[in-house]
């Protein structure tokens, strides 16, 4: 159903010939976000590997979460929330 794409070094387009003349398949960047302790986000950065849908290297280090006032969020164990971020292009068909 989805194909992604890795950007290559010099910007140019990656498509498939195929893809590039058919109007009906588009390109979309996607964003993914974790948030989580540094080990849950670690091991699911290693799960997406595994699978073949992300590098490691595709990820941002992991930044510490600012915890909000008056509202209830996830805090790991630690007390500390982390995030971590990676994004994709995806085709649209």
């Amino acid at each position: 159903m989805f194909e992604y794409l890795e950007p290559d070094a010099s910007g140019a387009s990656n498509l498939p010939p195929s893809s590039r003349s058919t109007s009906h398949v588009r390109p979309e960047r996607v964003r993914h976000m974790l948030y989580g302790s540094l080990a849950g986000i670690d091991r699911t950065i290693k799960i997406l590997h595994a699978l073949g849908y992300t590098d490691p290297n595709d990820w941002s280090d992991p930044i510490p979460v600012p915890p909000t006032s008056g509202t209830t969020g996830a805090t790991t164990p630690a007390g500390t929330t982390w995030m971590a971020i990676a994004t994709k292009t995806v085709l649209i068909e």
